[in-house]
């Protein structure tokens, strides 16, 4: 039967497909982003059109026979450590060989920086191989090679086996991976890739599902593990066609405020771990360094405790961290005092206030309010609800809390002190860095060593736990 053609109108931004042009995306919401192809369709070959047909489907001789699964040597997808203990800890111990890693983040936030830094530490390691040296191919599609050449002498990454190659053309990259046979492969960035045959420009839908099919495969078949850098959108999430995410073995997000130094690496997808698992980054004038202890970042280090002042412990993942939150009370003759909100959730704190005023007597209606987090870090969890009324009222009450004090408790509308997820695991953490007196919600009894637990159950209970 003769192939016909048909139309098929093609989103540009998120793959989706319709025989009918569309002003407006009906997936992603894009207007005018419905671009029209040619498709052929017909009556088909092979098992399938056999099958279709009545007759008995023949199927292709496979390259290589199945074999049972306990057959399969597990050696294949033992992880190896890319060198970098924060980046290893999110990849769920490291890397698979074979598998293929999309890192994505807005730019600037340091992603070429890292993936440079990992190629550094990957190449310096001793291997197993018979040259007992570790290969790191980085190919650059965004800089010239003297930019990154740069950028390695400033951070330290000059190793005789990390070779660098300015290239975005796929069939040249896969020239240098026959010729080189590294054990790592790093593109930057998947958007500036293009591949011979394939229609459209790079960043677009079928050239960014091309290329990352074609390194896909390549890392299945030669068992190269291969990073790669990927944009993201307005929206934060990662630019292209959502294809990408499925066909990459591990997404990662980096994640970084451009007014602080501090480096967020997040799993969002993670075949072979858990993605609750957060790596911290530091961006220093040196590179990228790993925070293996974070909660430092977070709290004032002073002598003494100042009024308005508690400390709580926020998940990040399945992360403690400790974060310190600072009130700052200020009287106004304004009928509409100003609530300033920064690092919290800015709809929980005139929540919180409200409460103090309708359950505990504390008004705060004539006086305007900031309250930040210190250090950058943002906490959106309820569990910092009692951090913030304490600190209020502390600050109202020119009295501080008693030093080395953590505070745990989400705050209702009646004015109870609610549980919290993780409380063993976030008390423990506090007492590790010293800490010995906590304020945590009533009802579940636990004992952590060497810190005093008072259990409260309302907002008043909480106040007068101060002291």
């Amino acid at each position: 039967m003769a192939k016909r053609q048909r139309s098929v109108h093609t989103c540009s931004e998120c793959g989706y497909s319709t025989p009918k042009w569309l002003g407006r995306c009906p997936d992603c919401g894009g207007w005018g982003t419905l671009t029209e192809s040619r498709a052929a369709t017909g009556g088909g070959s092979g098992a399938a059109a056999a099958a279709v047909g009545g007759s008995p489907p023949v199927g292709l001789t496979p390259t290589s026979p199945a074999v049972p699964i306990s057959r399969i040597d597990p050696a294949s997808a033992t992880t190896v450590s890319t060198g970098i203990g924060e980046l290893d800890r999110v990849l769920g111990d490291g890397i698979v060989p074979g598998s293929v890693v999309l890192l994505a983040g807005e730019p600037g936030v340091g992603k070429s920086t890292l993936l440079l830094e990992v190629a550094a530490r990957w190449a310096a390691q001793p291997s197993t191989t018979p040259t007992g040296t570790r290969t790191a191919l980085y190919i650059t599609a965004e800089e010239s090679a003297g930019q990154v050449r740069m950028r390695a002498q400033r951070t330290g990454g000059l190793q005789p086996t990390l070779y660098l190659a300015a290239e975005s053309d796929l069939d040249v990259v896969f020239g240098h991976v026959e010729q080189l046979k590294p054990s790592l492969l790093i593109v930057d960035s998947v958007q500036t890739m293009h591949i011979s045959g394939v229609e459209g420009v790079s960043g677009g839908v079928a050239q960014s599902r091309a290329t990352t099919a074609a390194l896909t495969t390549l890392a299945k078949t030669s068992g190269i593990p291969v990073l790669l850098v990927g944009h993201v959108t307005k929206d934060g999430s990662v630019a292209g066609p959502r294809v990408l995410e499925h066909l990459v073995d591990v997404v990662l997000t980096f994640e970084g405020d451009r007014h602080s130094s501090l480096r967020m690496l997040r799993g969002i997808k993670n075949r072979f771990g858990a993605t609750d698992e957060v790596g911290c980054f530091e961006q220093t004038g040196d590179g990228i360094r790993e925070v293996a202890d974070p909660s430092g970042l977070f709290l004032s280090h002073r002598d003494s405790t100042p009024d308005g002042t508690a400390v709580t412990v926020a998940m990040d993942g399945v992360r403690p961290i400790l974060a310190e939150v600072q009130s700052l009370l200020v009287p106004t003759q304004s009928k509409n005092p100003r609530r300033a909100v920064t690092g919290l959730d800015a709809t929980r704190v005139p929540m919180v206030l409200a409460v103090l005023s309708a359950r505990a007597g504390r008004q705060s209606f004539d006086r305007e309010v900031y309250i930040a987090t210190v250090g950058g870090v943002k906490v959106g969890e309820p569990a910092a609800d009692l951090a913030v009324a304490l600190a209020t009222v502390s600050a109202m009450d020119g009295r501080p809390i008693a030093p080395k004090t953590v505070v745990l408790g989400e705050v209702g509308l009646a004015g109870e002190i609610r549980r919290v997820p993780d409380l063993r695991r976030r008390l423990q953490e506090a007492a590790r860095l010293g800490y010995v007196s906590a304020i945590v919600p009533a009802g579940e009894p636990l004992e952590v060593p060497g810190m005093r637990i008072r259990r409260v159950s309302t907002i008043g209970e909480a106040i007068a736990a101060l002291g």
